[in-house]
């Protein structure tokens, strides 16, 4: 079971903190197509712009960047713990 943790800004579109999914061996871009299928058309514009994650959001599996990884394609298998977290910027 993979645990997805989200930060506090994404709260109004997931609706809790964190989550899990049933997925098995899979890739990061599996569990956000499950996300998305799940969380809604919302959640996927906050996250992804043209089938990439946007610049300004970053996706840990265990701690790592994907962007050290393998990006999407980084492996997730059960009992890895994925935390999204977008950017916040003020002023």
């Amino acid at each position: 079971m993979v645990k997805i943790r989200f930060s506090s800004a994404l709260s109004n579109v997931t609706k809790a903190r964190e989550t899990t999914l049933e997925l098995g061996d899979t890739t990061v871009k599996a569990v956000l197509d499950k996300l998305v299928e799940d969380l809604g058309p919302d959640f996927e514009r906050r996250i992804l712009d043209k089938g990439e994650v946007r610049r300004f959001v970053n996706l840990y599996v265990n701690g790592e960047d994907i962007r050290h990884l393998s990006g999407l394609d980084s492996p997730v298998k059960d009992a890895d713990e994925i935390s999204i977290l977008p950017a916040v910027s003020g002023g």
